[in-house]
């Protein structure tokens, strides 16, 4: 018996939005107390390409608590630094998947690359409710640790999960996430098994694509698909695709985000404010 196709459930137009120091976004998705993409929480594809955008803003000190966030660059680079004395530079194809746990202060400021772009996306995977305050920690991949497969007709980086006998080098997330890059040349076929109870998100950012055998989608959308064991892409002639990939499994709790902050209750959100308002919210390591 054959496993069951993915078919497209929703397709959503990413809409502009501005955060931080007026930083330009489109945003897929933000948290919600529905949580339809169970375990993921945020979407934003940020880009720095317009010469009317200069000088570059980004994203001062901002705290996190409940979350992990993961940064993954294109073009350019994001220098941060956090409350905990970390700090580094996230450069074109690295990775950061930061768990903030039970809180961190940290910045995000978008540097150019020599063409004068910024280009990347950032996700928000939720925490179980047992790890909401857990310690904060880094996993900083730069790009030649994340893997490269080439097969017939498309290429893939592989984040976090696996594909083909290929694990990504981002370990011991909760949600079990696969997160990767995948490119399709013209005329190719790209297929995924999976647990038919995770959520499957993609995010069409160059060319067009077949998903599922039923509906051909142009880039910029996001994809959440309905269950079933088996995603299948297809490129026609005349057009390549490229895409991020996120699948996870749902934690299925009720969860309360507010802001930076994203916990169970309400209760939760409230004594978050109260440490910050005390200046308690940061922990000794």
């Amino acid at each position: 018996m054959s496993a069951e196709l993915r078919l497209i459930k929703e397709i959503i137009q990413p809409k502009m939005v501005i955060e931080g120091a007026g930083v330009r976004l489109l945003r897929s998705f933000a948290p919600s107390r529905e949580n339809r993409f169970d375990p993921f929480l945020l979407f934003d594809h940020f880009a720095f390409n317009d010469p009317r955008e200069t000088p570059l803003a980004g994203f001062p000190t901002h705290p996190h608590r409940g979350i992990e966030t993961v940064t993954y660059m294109l073009e350019g680079s994001v220098r941060h630094r956090d409350s905990l004395g970390n700090m580094g530079v996230i450069a074109a194809g690295d990775v950061q998947w930061m768990t903030s746990g039970r809180g961190i202060l940290h910045e995000e400021m978008p540097h150019p690359s020599a063409a004068g772009r910024v280009d990347g996306f950032q996700l928000w995977v939720n925490l179980p409710a047992a790890l909401k305050m857990s310690r904060p920690r880094y996993q900083e991949i730069q790009a030649q640790e994340i893997p490269l497969l080439e097969k017939d007709g498309f290429s893939l980086r592989v984040v976090a999960g696996e594909f083909a006998g290929v694990g990504g080098p981002v370990t011991e997330i909760a949600a079990q996430p696969i997160y990767m890059e995948v490119q399709l040349l013209p005329g190719a076929r790209f297929e995924l098994n999976l647990p038919a109870e995770h959520t499957l998100l993609v995010y069409l950012f160059e060319g067009q694509a077949l998903f599922g055998g039923t509906q051909p989608v142009t880039a910029l959308r996001m994809l959440l698909f309905e269950a079933g064991e088996r995603l299948l892409v297809e490129t026609g002639l005349a057009s390549g695709a490229r895409f991020m990939l996120m699948a996870g499994a749902p934690f299925g709790e009720p969860i309360y985000p507010y802001g930076p902050f994203v916990m169970n209750t309400m209760e939760e959100i409230q004594q978050t404010l109260a440490e910050l308002r005390a200046g308690t919210f940061i922990q000794p390591a």
